[in-house]
């Protein structure tokens, strides 16, 4: 008895039971024991991070009122050790009125049952339960496929070793680099992992996961990366479905800087009949870790070697959509794995030093790009031009983040940089500083009858684009970079690069946060298919 009591005090929250068998769904219902003790768990905790926040405030307050005296430190240790003993207090309580629930003890023993055999079955009833993440078995670990591990994952890179000497001079400005990225940096890039947002937001958590689980039969799953994080995905199996035609090919959704697949943009694909398998960052709700550079790496790494190795996906038709500064993240992906289906980046930048500098003050200018250089070297452009296979860009009109301007407009839209480094690393001799100087018009247009207006007034024809292309892929080769272009007089290299700009990107009038609509997720154009081997005539 003394031992079930205690792994109901150290047990998980039960949140929700779905239905199963004769068992309808429906929220767990504690006893008044549980539910009070809990609360003052939960408010202790609260407390707890709301003071880690604003623990320089604290601390200056308790310096002007003398508690960093003697007679002071006494004091507080006073009041901490009656929080302790409270909270102590709180969690036995608890423990009781869960020892008195039969539905939570049923979950526990299940539970204890998955953790100590770990058989199909038993993994397939716990489906059946939504509980405290943190408390739910490894699925499926980096390491459990054979391969090359001693091969590096691809991350941001990072500053070139120094001497001694230069070292020693930069240590102030490293040192002021480790205090900004670890207080207020990597939270203000992604404040999602901050413990506040995750509880502002836990309503629509829980509802919005429900909603997965039951409405659209998704399984939960805890993936174990490189780096020891706990990832924490969600799995729509759309395969074999009626009116599933899309459900053979899988999107793996990578979500913005507050984005959580709860209520993501997982939806996007799931409506448009596509298999989806959502996840989310390291530090996010139920996934563990702190969001830097390696370790989302790390993450998409794992959740990519998921959905091969375990989901029975092929490389070929996994598809990455990422929004925002999931981008990063996707692109990682991306360039690890070459052969992987396509790429479909939605309001996402070429660079996140540009928009820093953009948002915050001039004088903080140098600690803020040497801080995000060594630190969250955010260059989706980068990892992008390493990727050889199709990728779309779509663009917000409207966007008010990823803009540079005080007001959102497409011209200072990131976007459009990181369409033209795109197409300059794949059609390097076609994107001259000339025909780049017309892209980047072309892409400041305000609408998209000024921008139909100007490709009218180039006089492309998109027939004789697709000839020159076949007749370039048919007599030389379809992998990137393509030197199409050197032997092509101003006004024909504009015009195919207008005909280029248009395959890769999709406008949507809409801001930053507005969800993407089913229709507007289109697979990106793929070069290979103006493959042919007739050509009649070209530009």
């Amino acid at each position: 008895m003394a031992a079930s009591l205690w792994k109901n005090i150290l047990g998980p929250r039960l949140y929700r039971v779905i239905s199963h068998g004769q068992t309808r769904s429906h929220d767990y219902q504690p006893n008044a024991l549980e539910h009070y003790s809990d609360n003052i768990i939960k408010i202790v905790s609260f407390c707890w991070s709301f003071s880690y926040y604003t623990s320089p405030i604290i601390a200056t307050y308790l310096y002007r009122k003398s508690y960093f005296t003697i007679v002071g430190l006494l004091s507080a240790s006073k009041f901490a050790s009656t929080i302790l003993i409270v909270l102590c207090g709180a969690y036995f309580i608890r423990g009781v009125g869960r020892f008195g629930n039969a539905e939570y003890c049923a979950f526990l023993s299940l539970l204890d049952q998955v953790k100590n055999t770990n058989t199909i079955e038993q993994r397939r009833r716990i489906q059946h339960y939504d509980f405290e993440f943190s408390h739910w078995p490894v699925d499926f670990r980096w390491d459990e496929v054979s391969g090359d591990f001693s091969k590096p994952l691809i991350t941001s890179s990072k500053s070139a070793p120094q001497g001694l000497l230069q070292t020693v001079i930069a240590l102030p400005c490293t040192l002021l680099t480790n205090v900004v990225i670890g207080t207020v940096g990597r939270r203000l890039v992604y404040p999602g992992s901050t413990g506040l947002l995750g509880a502002a937001v836990w309503p629509a958590l829980l509802e919005g996961r429900g909603k997965l689980l039951e409405k659209d039969n998704g399984t939960r799953a805890k993936l174990l990366a490189r780096d020891g994080n706990e990832i924490d995905t969600m799995f729509l199996d759309r395969r074999g479905r009626p009116n599933s035609y899309n459900g053979h090919k899988l999107v793996i959704c990578c979500e913005g800087n507050a984005g959580f697949y709860e209520v993501g943009c997982m939806v996007t694909p799931n409506e448009g009949g596509y298999s989806v398998l959502g996840w989310n960052h390291p530090g996010f709700a139920g996934s563990t870790g702190i969001p830097y550079p390696e370790n989302e790496a790390n993450a998409v790494d794992v959740v990519v070697q998921y959905a091969l190795n375990r989901l029975g996906f092929h490389l070929e038709d996994i598809v990455l959509f990422a929004w925002s500064i999931g981008g990063f993240s996707a692109t990682l992906a991306a360039e690890r794995y070459p052969d992987i289906g396509a790429v479909v980046l939605d309001a996402t930048f070429d660079d996140i030093v540009p928009l820093a500098i953009a948002k915050m003050p001039e004088t903080l200018m140098g600690i803020i790009v040497r801080t995000l250089r060594e630190h969250m070297n955010l260059n989706v452009a980068s990892n992008l031009c390493r990727y050889n296979g199709p990728v779309r860009i779509i663009r917000r009109t409207k966007d008010e983040v990823i803009t540079t301007s005080e007001f959102p407009d497409t011209a200072s839209n990131r976007g459009n940089d990181l369409l033209i480094k795109l197409m300059k690393c794949r059609y390097p001799q076609l994107m001259d500083e000339d025909t780049i100087a017309d892209v980047r018009q072309f892409l400041s247009a305000p609408d998209q009858l000024t921008m139909l207006s100007m490709y009218t007034a180039a006089e492309v024809e998109d027939s004789e684009c697709q000839r020159a292309l076949k007749k370039y892929i048919n007599e030389h080769t379809a992998t990137y970079p393509l030197n199409i272009g050197n032997d092509l007089v101003v006004p024909t290299k504009r015009q195919l690069a207008f005909y280029l700009v248009c395959k890769y990107l999709l406008d949507f009038e809409a801001t930053h946060c507005s969800p993407l609509p089913s229709h507007m997720f289109i697979l990106p154009w793929d070069i290979r298919e103006e493959e042919d081997t007739e050509v009649e005539t070209t530009i």
